[in-house]
Order: C-alpha cells, then structure tokens, then sequence
C-alpha cells in the first residue's frame, strides 16, 4: 500500500510515494530541475502561474512512476502540502483569472495595515490573532481595489493546495488552518471572520467550502488521473501549509515541541495551546494541523523570507563555479563573526519581524584589503541564523521556549556553518532528521484515511542523524558577532 505525497513550494514541486508498512519512500522526483521562476512586474511584487504547478506536478509525479513501476497500481490515498498564503482566483468555469500572488509578495501592506487599524489591535490580536498584514486577505483585497473588473469575475479564491486538489477533483474546498494562514478565520467565534470580510470589502460567497485537514476532501476524477497517469477514484485525505506540514513531518503536535525549517525562506514554528500574541504582530499564529475548539493547537512561527534564496545569491556572487558544499567549504575558512562582516538577509520582500517593512538585504562592516569571498560566504549564513535567533527572541516573549529544534536534513541545515551559528546563538540543541515536505504529506493521507491510527504508529520510523549542539568553546564570538548583526538591523530599521 503506497501513498503519495505531493509538495507544491515556490522553487520546484516535489513528490514522494511512500510504502506504508515500513514508513520509507519507494520513489521520488521533484521538477523543475532549476529553481522555478518568479515574475516580479513591479518592485516588490512576486507571482507564480498555477497551470506551472500543475505542469511541475505531473512531469515530477511521472518520473517517481517509472523509478517504482507498481507503485500508481498502489495508491490508497494523496497528501498536499504548498506554498503558504498565496492567492488565486478562479471563474465559475474553474477558469484561473491571473497569475497567483504568491508568499513574498509585499504589494499587499498597506492594505493589511489599514485593515489592523481599522479594526483594532485588540480585535485583531484577539479574534484574528495576527495582523492582517500581507496575507491572502489583504491580497484579495489589493484585487478589489486594483483589479475591479477582474475581481467581478471571481467566484472563488483559493490558496496553492487548494488549487491543485481542484484540478485533482473538480471540487474547491479549503481548510480551517488555511482560512487562519490567510487571517480569514475568527478563533473567538470559531467561523469566518464576518468584520474582516465587511472591512476589506470581500463577499461571504467567495470562501470555499470546508474540508477536513484529515480525511476525504475529494476524488481524483477520470480526465485528472489521465493526465497524472494514476487510477480514477483515488482520494486526497490531507491538506496542510508547507510549515505546518513541516511541523507534522518532524511529529511536532504537542505544546512546546518546535520544528524549523530554511528553503527559500526561514521558519521556526512552535506548538502552543494558549493564545499569547506579540503586540507588534511580529510573529504569525495560524491553526496547527490538529487545531481543534476543545483542543487548541496554534503553530506560533517566526519567518524570514531571505533564507536559502540569499544563501544561493551570494554563491552564484563569489561561487558561481562551486557546489554548495564546497560553498559551504569556502565559509568554513572565515573566522567566527566575519572580521566585523555582517549580512541582513533582508532582500526577498517585506518581513514580519521587521514590522512587514522590506529594507532590502546589506552588508556591514565590509573592508575590501582584509575580506575575500569566504567572509561573504561566512557572513550571509550566520546572518540567516541571527534573523533566526531575531524571530525566536520575539517568539520567547509569548511564552514559547525554543530549547529543542527538530528539522529536516536539508536546504541550509546540510551547512555546519548555519546550523552550528544556530544551535550557539539560541542556545539550543538542533536534531536533524530523515524527512522532508512531501514525506510530510504523504504520512498525512496515511491518517487522513486511516491506515494509520495514530500518531505514533506513523512517525514510529522517524529517523534521527544527528543532533548539533552549541559551539560552548567560541560561544562569546558567535554572540558578539550576534549584538554587532542585531544593531546594524536596528540601524536598518530606526
């Protein structure tokens, strides 16, 4: 019995066909073989094409079915994870009607903003528990104003899994925690939030039907599985955000167990079941994958969105020719704190913890007699773990304790540098793990369907490689590189 997992993210679409008596992976693939483009019309504007996705979908899908020939015979069920807080717009035909506004667009802001002030911080910390910022609301409501006849036409948004579940389907349904990633969804009254709505001027009959984040959300119709080349009749039974489901791959469910993550962008994500919301709305607060009203399980997450996206900017800068492990090599031959070099991972849209301001990536302290390519090499990943250390700081402040960090062993985790500058600066104990995204995903239609019935039994194979502890040696290094990276932030932001 196989499941397969499918992960929609920003870069390339990744799948898994899981076997689910032994919890490992028969195949996998993942396409584009090169980081999928991003259009930026304007300054600070980022979209996707979803028909893309769909294209990424069934090139990956197809290559992990001829590495395992049997497996599309063996598919008892489909998990999606994908990119959070994108919009896209369909017609009554299911027609989409412009490109997906996706995660790191900013032009959103001020609409969010107008909609926090509006409304209130109380209102908002307390019902919404974030400001609306640039989410899928303040997206939606950017099209209203910007867009008028186009936004006429709608007649329902979606986020990205939403969208490949409808052409896997022909249903439009969403989730519960994908309502709250978008700050429609009012945890007092436990519904839509009906003020967001009036406030930001969007129709009730927009929202898409609801559907279980486990369980059956719809069938894989005939004409979908002939283009995926899979069996008609095969059900998606999970449905998560990427750092959600990041959480869940790594079998973080419980108040105060914490997982990470750093692609493209960055993520520390917290379990908590008590509201405590930053007053600046720093940090996001969405429902976690098993978010119930009698039990509350609310993901508290820090992101930075210039994480591995920096990383991989600054190799192509000074190590165009290199792999990223001789990259990594190259930062191994810096000191401890660059010789005064810091970098703000600042380049790829508005950040969360700056306040949704979008001050654009630098670098401090530059000497050009005494600097060379791997103090750059250094710097730009011991800045993504200072932002990280940034965000968790503010994460602390709400109660959430990050003593422990489960991640998978991947993307910038794979750099000594990174996870060693981490585990020193938060004084915490990284474990890395066997897992990734689409794993995530696939283990997640194993409950949704049953055949797992519990937690436990599906993570009973989680396997642990390694576990990083602080540098305790060069821990007054890291830490004074740290202050000196801190106040260039706040000279950036003042």
């Amino acid at each position: 019995m196989c499941f397969l997992g499918i992960d929609i993210g920003s870069s390339s679409v990744k799948v898994v066909l899981m076997d689910g008596a032994s919890g490992q992976p028969v195949a996998s693939a993942f396409a584009p073989q090169t980081e999928a483009p991003i259009s930026a019309p304007q300054n600070g504007w980022a979209e996707q094409n979803p028909s893309d996705w769909w294209a990424y979908l069934k090139t990956a899908l197809r290559n992990a079915l001829r590495e395992s020939h049997q497996a599309a015979r063996n598919i008892r069920a489909i998990g999606i994870t994908y990119q959070m807080h994108g919009l896209i717009l369909v017609d009554k035909k299911l027609q989409v009607l412009r490109p997906s506004i996706i995660w790191c667009d900013s032009r959103a802001v001020p609409y969010g903003n107008r909609a926090f002030e509006a409304l209130g911080e109380d209102f908002c910390l307390q019902h919404l528990l974030n400001n609306p910022g640039n989410f899928t609301a303040a997206k939606l409501a950017w099209v209203r104003e910007n867009e008028p006849e186009l936004f006429e036409r709608i007649y329902k948004f979606m986020l990205p899994g939403d969208y490949i579940a409808m052409r896997m389907t022909g249903e439009v349904r969403t989730t519960v925690p994908g309502l709250s990633e978008g700050i429609f969804w009012d945890f007092q009254e436990n519904r839509v939030s009906e003020p967001l709505l009036s406030q930001l001027g969007i129709p009730a009959n927009l929202i898409a039907d609801l559907a279980p984040t486990f369980g059956e959300q719809g069938r894989l119709t005939a004409e979908a599985a002939a283009e995926l080349g899979l069996a008609p009749g095969i059900p998606i039974c999970y449905r998560a955000g990427d750092q959600p489901n990041n959480a869940l791959s790594l079998n973080v469910l419980n108040p105060g167990e914490v997982a990470a993550t750093a692609g493209t962008s960055g993520v520390v994500y917290g379990i908590s079941d008590q509201i405590c919301t930053d007053p600046k709305s720093r940090i996001n607060i969405f429902a976690h994958v098993n978010h119930s009203t009698n039990a509350p399980r609310l993901g508290v997450m820090h992101c930075t969105n210039g994480v591995g996206i920096q990383n991989a900017w600054m190799k192509r800068m000074v190590a165009p020719e290199k792999s990223y492990e001789q990259f990594n090599e190259m930062a191994a031959q810096a000191p401890v704190g660059c010789d005064g070099v810091s970098v703000l991972p600042f380049g790829n849209g508005a950040e969360r913890i700056l306040e949704n301001r979008q001050i654009g990536a630098s670098i401090h302290g530059l000497n050009f007699n005494n600097h060379n390519a791997n103090t750059l090499a250094r710097a730009a990943q011991e800045g993504v773990a200072f932002s990280f250390k940034y965000g968790m700081d503010i994460m602390q402040q709400t109660g959430m304790d990050t003593n422990v960090i489960r991640a998978g062993h991947a993307n910038m985790f794979l750099s000594p540098i990174f996870r060693t500058t981490l585990a020193t600066v938060a004084n915490a104990v990284i474990e890395l793990y066997d897992t990734n995204g689409a794993m995530g995903a696939a283990i997640g239609a194993a409950l949704g369907c049953g055949y797992y019935a519990t937690p436990e039994e599906a993570f009973r194979t989680l396997r642990k490689l390694a576990v990083v502890e602080p540098d305790v040696e060069n821990k007054s290094a890291y830490l004074e590189a740290y202050e000196r990276w801190r106040m260039c932030d706040e000279t950036m932001t003042r």
